[in-house]
């Protein structure tokens, strides 16, 4: 079943699903489920959340999020490990935070056609750190989802060990 993060929703069962079905299944995304990301899950799984998040509070602003749903799917299409790029890097090669955006947007480019829109949420998921401003609402929302996802990928596994020790089960 295929579910973001605090969601109990099969994700496969709803209308977000019919914006990224041509392409939740490619074999690059399937490579992102080998790698790991934000301790506690895989890349994979963290452009699965942040694709369903940003489609949601798309949809509930009216914006456009059918590109927020491809767009979050896609925003970390980069398959190295950004530790061991942040420490092999030499001086004046940009960091992995500024940089990988723009590897996701080639790698997504290849994948599939995607619009200006989906570009510049991609381009530009990791502002302030990329420095230029988002062109649009549905990349602001993509930037904050992003970290929110991240936020929640880190704290639940822990929160839900730590109510695990209490639970009358134990």
């Amino acid at each position: 079943m295929l579910k973001a993060i605090c969601s109990k929703k099969d994700l496969t069962l709803c209308s977000y699903y019919n914006c990224v079905s041509d392409i939740i299944d490619s074999d690059e995304l399937e490579k992102l489920k080998l790698i790991r990301h934000h301790i506690s899950t895989t890349r994979f799984q963290h452009c699965v959340n942040v694709s369903y998040y940003s489609y949601i509070l798309c949809r509930k602003f009216r914006l456009n999020a059918r590109a927020a749903a491809r767009a979050g799917l896609l925003h970390d299409l980069f398959f190295y490990d950004r530790k061991a790029y942040n420490s092999a890097r030499e001086k004046g090669q940009p960091h992995h935070s500024r940089m990988h955006s723009r590897i996701a947007v080639k790698n997504a480019s290849e994948l599939t056609d995607i619009s200006v829109l989906e570009r510049d949420m991609i381009e530009k998921h990791m502002w302030p750190v990329t420095l230029s401003l988002p062109k649009y609402k549905e990349t602001y929302i993509i930037t904050v989802i992003d970290k929110y996802c991240a936020v929640l990928e880190f704290c639940v596994p822990k929160v839900a060990k730590v109510t695990s020790r209490f639970s009358p089960h134990n």
